[in-house]
């Protein structure tokens, strides 16, 4: 069984360009179905964190191809 708490200890990598995107600091569930629909990710600092950071990475469940040990791989689209 996999806890919210194990899966904020883990890396985020976008498969797609090989990017590491940070570590998710929150989970979207739907109580009333009782599955998970996405993690969370910080976006970026804009300009060494004088001007707030970018959006957040919300991923959707389904785009999460694999949770290791260490790290949770993700196929999501770069960012324009």
């Amino acid at each position: 069984m996999l806890k919210a708490s194990d899966i904020k200890q883990k890396e985020v990598v976008n498969m797609e360009d090989g990017k590491r995107l940070g570590f998710v600091t929150d989970v979207e569930i739907d109580f009333e179905r009782g599955v998970v629909e996405a993690i969370i990710v910080p976006g970026a600092p804009r300009a060494f964190g004088l001007f707030g950071r970018n959006d957040d990475y919300i991923i959707p469940w389904d785009q999460i191809s694999k949770i290791g040990e260490d790290y949770i791989l993700v196929r999501v689209g770069t960012r324009r």
